[in-house]
């Protein structure tokens, strides 16, 4: 194929899944959907390879690879036909926590299955025991309703009771709804966009052109995969507590990079536990593929030309790749400090590319109750920025998403507008940096005030300890999660559902990140303007890099 058409029809695919995002975000009611962006899209070819990938949230992305063709595969591809979606959120054997749900569209041409388009969106609640879905519990079946792949539209209308027996068990059924079918108007969008994509281009040259770009981004990968260092690199880390014990979680990894491309073994992470901090296997494999992504090219595809060259192997029953009936919804925490890790073990061998330790962690946040003067359950959801790590050349970014989070803050004017609480305070935490040639960024402080009674739910970590400082840089100053009555602060645990009463606030202090190289490196001047901007303390810059105004 020329390189002028290819590229043409490359971009054309990648467009299809952008337009799929736009359709999705702008048609969601929840604000955890249309304002923070947590979802994402992808288009599969009929061999259930990943072609396309809509940018949005990293974590979702390798997870839908696995996640996808299994859905499909167990479903039969013989039963779809035109017009059908289906829906699930199951996470045995191949699926992630139960709030991010998936739909996926077969597109078909002149009759002829050209592939499926597929988008998963974390809904903002899927029932279970606590609003919003997220707590401490001891099973999946405690943490929603659990989706097997089936049925949701067929020719193009919703099974409406399939749709009623899903929104039935969960709590905001206004919002859900309107993500629902937010989530069906975007495969409907990328289904019409891939079948004009056909229509000019011929279903035959479309086919050919996935063909040459999955080998094309195998062989990029591959070069891009050459001019790092070769070799076996180690490393671990720890979940500071999971929820029921104060026993750390050991996460172990093991990195091989090498011509062929790069393999993870986390042998060694432990068991899995009848507590919230289980990952899945395709969350675990989400966490590899983002790490080389970051590694290689920006510009590089993402699709199954890349994923191949990426091998996991996490034994099964461990954190790292749990299985039934274990609960799965801090999964995301496990999978983000596992990147971490990941970087902490390549680090000596790329010290100008990684940075020190970072946030990593989702650090979520939810609650919900019943709203007396319209009888309506809302719920809330948000994950919160902290400190990324010092780098080789430059500070850490202050309050921000890290490690393949991609979500963004929810708006103080649309929390106030659509839910019982007035967010009194929204700043950095001064001090929370980890201290270093170049410091760690420093972490976020939000505080809810509440009007009434709420059930609320932490679910996050590093409590005990704060990212790790590197090469001669100090550790981050750990997270806090504070209840305020009347007053008085009472320190919470990480992962803990606790009821709310009216003036009662909920503040977060996420970690500050780690500091890269010795403190007493650090140039005067920034010392300075740290201190004049409020990010460190007279007293603190003179104990810590021993300046002096």
């Amino acid at each position: 194929m020329d390189p002028i058409s290819f590229e043409v029809i490359r971009n054309a695919l990648v467009a299809a899944t952008d337009e799929m995002v736009l359709t999705l975000r702008r048609s969601a009611y929840s604000t955890n959907i249309k304002t923070r962006s947590d979802f994402s899209c992808a288009f599969f070819d009929s061999e259930l390879r990943a072609v396309a990938q809509g940018f949005t949230q990293p974590v979702h992305l390798g997870s839908m690879v696995e996640q996808v063709p299994r859905a499909i595969l167990d479903y039969g591809p013989e039963n779809l036909e035109p017009g059908d979606v289906i829906i699930t959120n199951d996470p045995f054997p191949s699926g992630v926590h139960l709030n991010d749900i998936s739909l996926i569209s077969p597109v078909h041409h002149d009759g002829e299955l050209l592939g499926y388009v597929a988008n998963l969106a974390h809904h903002v609640d899927v029932g279970g025991g606590a609003p919003a879905s997220i707590g401490a519990f001891r099973e999946v079946f405690q943490e929603g309703v659990i989706i097997p792949p089936v049925k949701v539209v067929e020719g193009g209308r919703i099974v409406e009771d399939v749709f009623a027996l899903i929104l039935a068990q969960i709590r905001s059924k206004h919002e859900t709804a309107g993500d629902f079918r937010a989530q069906i108007a975007a495969n409907a969008t990328g289904v019409r966009r891939l079948r004009a994509l056909a229509d000019r281009r011929g279903r035959e040259t479309i086919v050919a052109a996935m063909d040459e770009l999955l080998e094309y981004t195998t062989r990029r990968t591959k070069h891009e995969i050459s001019n790092l260092p070769f070799g076996i690199f180690d490393g671990e880390g720890w979940i500071d507590t999971d929820g029921y014990t104060d026993e750390p979680v050991r996460l172990q990894v093991r990195v091989e990079l090498g011509p062929d491309g790069i393999r993870f073994d986390t042998a060694g992470s432990d068991a899995q536990r009848r507590a919230p901090v289980n990952s899945t296997y395709a969350q675990t494999f989400s966490a590899c593929a983002y790490a080389l992504k970051c590694l290689i090219d920006p510009d590089l595809p993402v699709n199954d030309g890349f994923y191949r060259l990426v091998t996991l192997d996490a034994p099964e029953g461990s954190v790292t790749n749990c299985t039934w009936p274990s609960p799965v919804v801090g999964g995301w925490e496990t999978q983000t400090r596992l990147i971490d890790v990941i970087f902490r073990a390549l680090l000596p061998a790329l010290p100008e590319r990684l940075p020190a330790g970072t946030k990593a962690m989702m650090c979520h946040a939810g609650f919900g109750g019943v709203d007396a003067e319209t009888n309506e359950y809302t719920c809330f959801l948000e994950t919160f920025g902290g400190g990324y790590g010092g780098r080789f050349a430059s500070d850490g970014p202050d309050a921000v998403q890290t490690h393949g989070q991609n979500t963004e803050n929810a708006p103080v004017e649309e929390t106030e507008l659509n839910y019982p609480v007035r967010v009194t305070r929204l700043s950095l935490v001064e001090d929370s940096d980890g201290a270093g040639r170049f410091r760690g960024g420093l972490g976020l402080r939000k505080d809810f005030l509440f009007d009434r009674q709420t059930t609320f739910t932490v679910l996050a970590d590093r409590t005990t300890h704060g990212p790790g400082g590197a090469l001669g840089g100090h550790d981050g100053k750990p997270a806090e999660y504070v209840l305020i009555r009347d007053g008085a602060e009472t320190r919470l645990s990480a992962k803990t559902t606790i009821e709310v009463q009216p003036g009662d606030t909920i503040s977060y202090r996420t970690c500050g990140g780690g500091g890269y190289g010795p403190p007493e490196e650090r140039d005067r001047e920034l010392v300075a303007r740290d201190v004049r901007e409020g990010k460190v303390s007279a007293e603190r810059a003179r104990e810590v890099y021993a300046w002096r105004p």
